[in-house]
Order: structure tokens, then sequence, then C-alpha cells
């Protein structure tokens, strides 16, 4: 088919793909284990599903303004102010079905074509989509390991150029679980402020950090009148399915947002949005829980992991994820994830699922159980170890 151009470089996510891949071979009768999609293992909180139950009986079933309920922009812009020391008013919330509208959207938004977008790579594999869909030139920063996957600000002074629209953040990040120190955020603000660029910057899982708190970069002086700001509740709050999220920008920009959720999606089911003003009103000790949980499975994972001959794992500060390196093996990521779900029944994410910068490694989630993930290593010893032997069947090698 002819089909337009701003289509035709979209590509399946990595994660889905994988898990059709391990949902088939379950269908056979062999045991997976997921550790490929970012996905938490727990639901959300009692208080949480009953207050979405008790809309649905209360009659919040019909249309919301486009850019979400009122009395949830203000409990949202109230949080959000609190937890990262700026004022924000409810103008400058918009709500929508999961966070991704708050990705592209302000990318519509805002970058013209020609326009050049910089982001992260390996990073989330929305960001180049919406880059390309929107028209714009996607620019790939490398994040190094040895740099703990921070911005290689070497190469983002290098990449940036009178084209640069916007640059494009996630601390804690996706796939590496990094989390960018101010140092880096106060380098890249002083960039912005003086090539007066916008940032967009993926603070889905700002609350999910082990060892120090995730600054934002919209905290830093002159940043808020140039940031977007995405979050959500799938990561948080373990609302993964209720699709809810939102973007917090200034407030013209937040009612061209708005339009464009008008003409899309319409508005989110206000009964989802209900249930978001208990997540952030209500109890905070399940994510506290959840939190020292992750952090468990984490240590337990990452020392797992560098007991195997030929992975060098680096301890992620944040999210839910471990990105091990695994070039000693001498085979492609995508080659030796896929070796791992024939072999192991293992389900795990290459790196190149994230950009070219991320081959040579793996993802796996941890926001699978401790057990879990304890019986994933013990599966994937022995194949490994077939691996640094070079005895392994097919091409790998």
């Amino acid at each position: 088919m002819d089909f337009a151009e701003r289509v035709l470089k979209l590509m399946p996510e990595g994660a889905y793909f994988m898990l059709a891949k391990a949902q088939a071979m379950e269908a056979s009768g062999r045991h997976v284990i997921h550790l490929e999609l970012g996905q938490p293992d727990v639901t959300a909180s009692e208080n949480i599903s009953q207050a979405g139950i008790d809309a649905i009986e209360e009659g919040f079933t019909r249309y919301t303004p486009s850019a979400g309920i009122p009395a949830l922009r203000k409990v949202i812009a109230e949080d959000a102010s609190r937890r990262r020391g700026i004022p924000i008013e409810p103008a400058q919330v918009v709500v929508g079905p999961g966070a991704k509208p708050a990705l592209f959207f302000p990318t519509l938004a805002l970058v013209r074509p020609g326009d050049e977008v910089i982001y992260p790579d390996p990073g989330f594999p929305t960001y180049a989509a919406m880059i390309d869909v929107a028209g714009g030139t996607p620019v790939p920063v490398p994040l190094r390991e040895e740099e703990d996957f921070s911005f290689n600000l070497e190469a983002f002074d290098r990449l940036v150029n009178d084209h640069t629209r916007m640059v494009v953040l996630n601390s804690p990040s996706n796939p590496t679980g990094g989390v960018m120190p101010l140092a880096a955020l106060e380098h890249i603000a002083e960039v912005a402020r003086q090539r007066d660029l916008w940032v967009l910057s993926d603070e889905i899982y700002a609350r999910l950090v082990y060892d120090q708190p995730a600054s934002s970069i919209a905290s830093l002086p002159g940043m808020a009148e140039r940031t977007i700001i995405c979050d959500g509740f799938s990561k948080t709050y373990a609302m993964t399915g209720w699709r809810l999220g939102y973007g917090i920008m200034p407030r013209l920009l937040a009612e061209r947002v708005e339009l464009l959720l008008t003409h899309s999606v319409g508005c989110t089911a206000s009964f989802t949005q209900v249930a978001g003003i208990e997540a952030i009103t209500g109890p905070q000790e399940h994510v506290e829980a959840v939190v020292a949980e992750y952090k468990r499975r984490r240590d337990a994972l990452v020392a797992g992991l560098n007991d195997i001959p030929g992975v060098r794992c680096r301890m992620p500060q944040g999210a839910f994820y471990v990105f091990p390196n695994v070039t000693a093996f001498g085979c492609s990521s995508n080659w030796l994830a896929e070796y791992l779900l024939e072999e192991t029944g293992v389900a795990v994410l290459p790196g190149t699922s994230f950009g070219k910068n991320g081959e040579g490694y793996l993802r796996l989630c941890f926001a699978n159980s401790l057990e879990n993930s304890l019986e994933a290593l013990e599966r994937m010893k022995p194949a490994l170890a077939a691996a640094a032997l070079g005895t392994l069947k097919g091409g790998g090698k």
C-alpha cells in the first residue's frame, strides 16, 4: 500500500514483539519467565481500585474536558509542585490516556519539519518515533556505561546546532536505570537557555529511585518555562492498564496539546481519573513498600548476573531495569535474547530494541518476583556458560 511518509519508519516496540513470542511458547506448553515487559507484578493498591469501582457506580462514565477533570489537574499540580519545588498551576497540567500522549503531542505541537531533536540512545523507542512522525530529525546522544548511562555531554555539545529545537531526557532511564547527576542537568539547562531550546523530560520513573532522588531539570533556574514534564500512574502506582498519564508544561503549550487530545482521543476515562485522585491523595505506604521490594530484587539480580562469567552489570540507580553488558559472548544482543528465550524460557530484551547504542547489552526487568528472577538466573547460567565456551549452536558466534 502507498502509505504516508510519516508512518513508514514506525516499527514495533521490542517489548511487545518479544512478549508475543514468549506467549506463543507458553501456548505450546513451555513455562516462560517474563523479564521483558516493563510492568509491575503487583496491581494497584486496594484503595485505588475501590475508588475506581466507586466512581463507576456513581456514574463517572461520561465525557470529561479533554485536558482532564479539574480536580485531578489540581491535585497533580499540587503534588508536582511539592516534589519538584516549583510553582505549577492546574492550567499547566494536561491529562491523557497513558503517558505517551505527553510525549507525542508536545512534540507534534513544537517540532517542525527540519528541526532536530536530541534524544538518548539507548532510550525508549517512542522518542525516535514521535520525532519522525512530527517531521523532525532524530539525533541520538549515546549513554555510556562508564558514565553510569548519563548523557555523554561531549557528544551532546557537538550535536547541538542552530537546527536543534528540543532535547529529550529520561531520568531515571528506561532501559538502563541510570539517573542523570545534577551537574549534567545543569550543563544541559545552560545550553537550553543559551540556545532557546525546549526540553522534554520523561520522569515516569521519578519515584522509583534507590540511593538518591532524581532531580528534575524543570526545577533549575529558567527551565520551567521551557520544559515539558511527562509523568503518569503506570509505574509508581502499578496502574499500567488504567491508562492514565499527564504532561506539565507552560500554559500556552498546554492549550495546544489539549486541542490535539480533543481531536484524537477526546478525553481520558473519567472513573480512571477519579482513581488517580485517590492514588495521589491517599496513603503512599504502598509505593514505599514496592520501592523497597524493588531494591531487594535489584540487588539480588545484579549480584547474580555478575556471578555469570562473561556478564558485567552496573547497579541501576532508578526504574526497575538492569542493563548487563554481554559483549564478551561475541554475538549480537538480538541473537542472544532469542537464544535465551528458546533455550531457557527466559524472556529478556536485546539492547538494540532501544537504539543502536544498545548493542552489546540486554534489558531485564526486575518488576517480577524475586523467586522468578532467581529462577531465571539459574536457567540462564548454563546457557550463557555454553555461550562463553563457544559451544552455541547456530549463528551466534
